[in-house]
């Protein structure tokens, strides 16, 4: 495999809803406790659809880790390649972050700037009805061994090696970091229920 071959990690998902974080809670967690060449791009895409565009476009392989309903038990695990990556999340959607990333595959394809290498990586969901909620202890659970997952995948694939941080590394911001998240969620008789409160209170200051 060449050195210079350009992979971006890509966690996608929205963190506002439980088990739909899992991509981007994996992607951060990685990041905090490995380091990787700089031809490596670990990124936490959220649910940011097209506008993730330009970073498709400028990778050769792109691995993409994910909450995926495949109507399994929670916490299972699916890898997909190439075709089968954009036509998945297309059958098995479950929310519009996953509409939205199905149509940005299509255009790059359509521009002929989609990376030659595609690589989902899945995992079933247990809870998505959860406003405010971190992560189940079902899925949560499945972090460590789906950064073991995407290392082998590096490595065996790609031939890049990471290296283990000293300590970890914050690559969060401190209010959405995910032991901050949960920890600070109020209990289910304090919580709002239309939704966190936390979250609200942000919204309501944005729009004054």
């Amino acid at each position: 495999m060449s050195d210079d071959i350009r992979i971006l990690v890509l966690g996608i998902g929205n963190i506002l809803w439980a088990d739909e974080g899992f991509g981007v809670r994996m992607v951060e967690r990685l990041a905090a406790d490995w380091r990787f060449p700089d031809t490596v791009t670990l990124m936490d895409g959220g649910t940011q659809g097209l506008y993730l565009l330009p970073h498709l476009e400028t990778a050769d392989a792109l691995i993409v880790v994910d909450a995926i309903d495949y109507g399994l038990a929670p916490g299972t695990r699916r890898i997909f390649r190439g075709d089968d990556v954009p036509a998945f999340l297309g059958a098995k959607k479950m929310s519009l972050h996953q509409t939205g990333f199905q149509e940005v595959l299509a255009s790059a394809m359509l521009l002929g700037r989609c990376p030659q290498r595609l690589i989902l990586v899945g995992v079933q969901p247990e809870c998505l009805e959860d406003y405010g909620g971190g992560l189940t202890d079902t899925v949560a659970a499945q972090v460590a061994p789906t950064i073991d997952v995407i290392l082998g995948l590096l490595h065996d694939e790609f031939g890049v090696e990471g290296t283990a941080r000293a300590g970890t590394a914050d690559t969060a911001a401190p209010a959405i970091a995910r032991d901050a998240y949960e920890a600070g969620r109020p209990s289910a008789e304090a919580a709002c229920r239309i939704g966190d409160p936390r979250i609200l209170a942000a919204l309501s200051a944005d729009q004054a």
